[in-house]
C-alpha cells in the first residue's frame, strides 16, 4: 500500500509561483502513474495534471496548460507540481494521487487513482 504526503502549499500573490511535492512511501513508486487534482470551496474535485509511471508522458487540464508542470522522480519517490503565473482561480486544496499502471499514457479520471494524499491548501490572492 502506498502512502502519499503533499507539501509546499501556501499563500501566493497572483502571478507568483509555488512548487508542490508529493512524497510516496510503502510501495514501488515507479509502478504508478501520478496525478494532481484540486478542489475549490463549493466545487467538485477536478483533474489538474498527470504523469506516466516512467515520468515521460504528461497530460494537463486546459486551465493550467502552459503554466503548470508535473514531474516525477522515481529514484526519490517524489512527484512535483510546479505552478507558475498563478491565478485567483487556482485557489484550492491540491491532492496528489497514484494509479497502478502497466505503462502508457497516464489517466485523467479520478476513479483510476487508488491512493490519495491528504491535500495541501493553495491560496492565490490579488
Amino acid at each position: 500500500q502506498v502512502q502519499l504526503a503533499e507539501s509546499g502549499g501556501g499563500a501566493v500573490q497572483a502571478g507568483g509561483s509555488l512548487r508542490l511535492s508529493c512524497a510516496a512511501s510503502g510501495g514501488t513508486f515507479s509502478s504508478y502513474a501520478m496525478g494532481w487534482f484540486r478542489q475549490a470551496p463549493g466545487k467538485e474535485r477536478e483533474f489538474v495534471a498527470a504523469v506516466s509511471r516512467s515520468g515521460v508522458l504528461k497530460t494537463y487540464a486546459d486551465s493550467v496548460k502552459g503554466r503548470f508542470t508535473i514531474s516525477k522522480d522515481n529514484a526519490a519517490n517524489t512527484g512535483y507540481l510546479q505552478m507558475n503565473s498563478q491565478k485567483l482561480e487556482d485557489t484550492a486544496v491540491y491532492y496528489c494521487a497514484a494509479a497502478p499502471s502497466s505503462g502508457g499514457a497516464p489517466p485523467r479520471g479520478a476513479t483510476y487513482y487508488v491512493y490519495w494524499g491528504q491535500g495541501t491548501q493553495v491560496t492565490v490572492s490579488s
